[in-house]
């Protein structure tokens, strides 16, 4: 299903023009029009899920398996020395676009971005009662 004013639907679908740079039948691999760094890219199913939540595994799995693909064929031709694959759901942890996508983003020494978080130091007792929610 596509959704009729999803930006993402579109530019997946070939309604918009795009720089693509891998494409199937459920997926289109596409320079971010806003980049981060040298060839950060993004990958967007044709089909329209919201976030990750929303998606059935098996779509889930084949995207994460061609961001591992498209990671490794990146760093090949452009020859980063890192690399960093995010995805975001829901605006607090800054999805901005509200059709699941992929955040391919090769990472060269000194290039000036940053995807770091500032540590936090529970006790054990919150560390205890955190694991508790959560282990089940």
């Amino acid at each position: 299903m596509k959704k009729e004013d999803c930006i993402f639907c579109k530019l997946a679908n070939g309604e918009i023009p795009t720089r693509s740079i891998y494409e199937d039948e459920d997926y289109k691999v596409i320079l971010d029009a806003a980049p981060a760094t040298r060839g950060h890219a993004l990958i967007l199913p044709k089909e329209h899920a919201d976030n990750l939540y929303q998606l059935p595994e098996e779509t889930v799995g084949r995207a994460f398996v061609l961001a591992k693909r498209m990671a490794a064929s990146i760093t090949e031709a452009l020859g980063c020395q890192g690399f960093n694959i995010v995805q975001n759901n829901g605006e607090a942890a800054g999805q901005t676009v509200f059709h699941f996508h992929i955040h391919l983003i090769p990472r060269y020494t000194d290039d000036g971005q940053g995807l770091f978080w500032e540590s936090r130091h529970y006790s054990d007792e919150t560390l205890d009662e955190i694991r508790s929610q959560l282990a089940k």
